[in-house]
């Protein structure tokens, strides 16, 4: 059975859920929420995200790991009262603080287990035991024809939660994702030149193979990348990670950033001494763009600002025919992003150097 529900990215997920949350809190909207999407597609990281946005504690809960049992407690004898009674169990809500039910896997649960979950996808209660009004309810799985382990889910619970699918978007994943996460400037790099192999699990099933290039899985290429320093026994890792094929296209761009981009020698080093220091290709440059915005902090942020800003006017790379000036704006509105978020926007007031990129970009007719 299909998904008739808007097709999204994770980005954009994330904001219709913080839409929810607010609605919720204001009183107006109380509900159940379901993310569909591939396995790797990013929907835990996405619900992960959503809590710690919002100042949420998260309740996990893998429901093919549980039993109904598990969810309504355990019952004991009440002598005074002559009745049965049950335990709250310990991994549903009961606090005042806002908080995050994900119930994972939900179309992988067991059909016994269903029933359970009825009553707190419609009623937010299980038996006597219900979820406080700061509680708000996500789950998440996989579809039948994802070559997941996964049950069609059925109109009686289908009809208690608003839908969505998840989708996998490069360009939304190394933006809302990549850089906030600490993804490997080579990871990040090489997805915003090969977008379609950020997500390649539809072409794996068609063609009999069992790995596939996922959001989760270049995840963790950019783990190993980061902790195993020598290149043989890495390229082990990555292809059974992402497969042979894109291992071995990866490794290619990472070689050559390695060779290339020196991020922490280009901060240090002064204005006028960096020029021979930039990449000379477009890998190289997409990675140092990562790298400055990933490595920016409050106090080499005017350093990161500069090698940004003289990108544009490189006379050698300018005649390379590379696009320097859309990778110096992309990365200013990357790097501009950071430093809002984490209240450095000063910089950018106080720089030279962005007030004559500005300058130039007003002279060109430019926003």
């Amino acid at each position: 059975m299909s998904v008739n529900a808007t097709t999204i990215s994770a980005g954009e997920a994330l904001r219709v859920l913080e839409a929810g949350w607010a609605a919720q809190v204001a009183g107006g909207l109380t509900v159940s929420w379901m993310l569909h999407g591939r396995p790797g597609v990013g929907k835990t990281e996405l619900v992960q995200t959503l809590a710690q946005k919002i100042g949420a504690e998260l309740y996990d809960l893998r429901l093919t790991t549980i039993e109904p049992q598990d969810l309504r407690g355990l019952p004991y004898f009440d002598h005074a009262r002559a009745k049965t009674v049950w335990y709250r169990p310990e991994d549903l809500p009961d606090t005042e603080a806002p908080a995050v039910l994900f119930l994972d896997e939900l179309t992988a649960a067991s059909p016994a287990l269903q029933p359970t979950v009825y009553g707190l996808l419609q009623e937010r209660r299980v038996g006597r035991h219900r979820l406080p009004d700061n509680v708000m309810i996500v789950a998440a799985g996989n579809q039948v024809e994802d070559g997941a382990i996964a049950y069609d889910m059925g109109t009686a619970l289908s009809d208690r939660l608003i839908h969505m699918v998840v989708q996998a978007n490069a360009d939304d994943w190394v933006k809302n994702y990549a850089i906030p996460a600490g993804i490997h400037p080579s990871v990040a790099a090489f997805i915003r030149t090969r977008p379609d192999l950020l997500e390649t699990t539809e072409e794996s099933l068609r063609r009999g193979q069992m790995i596939a290039c996922t959001p989760r899985s270049w995840t963790r290429v950019s783990r190993i990348m980061e902790s195993v320093s020598d290149r043989s026994l890495r390229q082990v890792m990555i292809a059974g990670t992402v497969g042979s094929a894109p291992a071995a296209e990866f490794a290619l761009l990472a070689d050559d950033i390695a060779a290339t981009v020196q991020i922490g020698r280009m901060l240090d080093t002064p204005r006028g001494e960096r020029a021979a220091l930039y990449p000379r290709s477009l890998h190289g440059l997409t990675a140092l763009v990562y790298g400055l915005v990933g490595a920016a902090t409050r106090e080499n942020l005017p350093a990161a600002i500069e090698i940004l800003a003289d990108l544009r006017s490189l006379a050698a790379l300018a005649q390379s025919g590379l696009p320097i000036r859309e990778l110096a704006t992309f990365g200013f509105e990357l790097l501009i992003g950071r430093a809002f978020e984490k209240g450095w926007q000063e910089a950018f007031a106080t720089s030279e150097a962005y007030a004559d990129y500005a300058a130039g970009r007003r002279a060109a007719g430019l926003p």
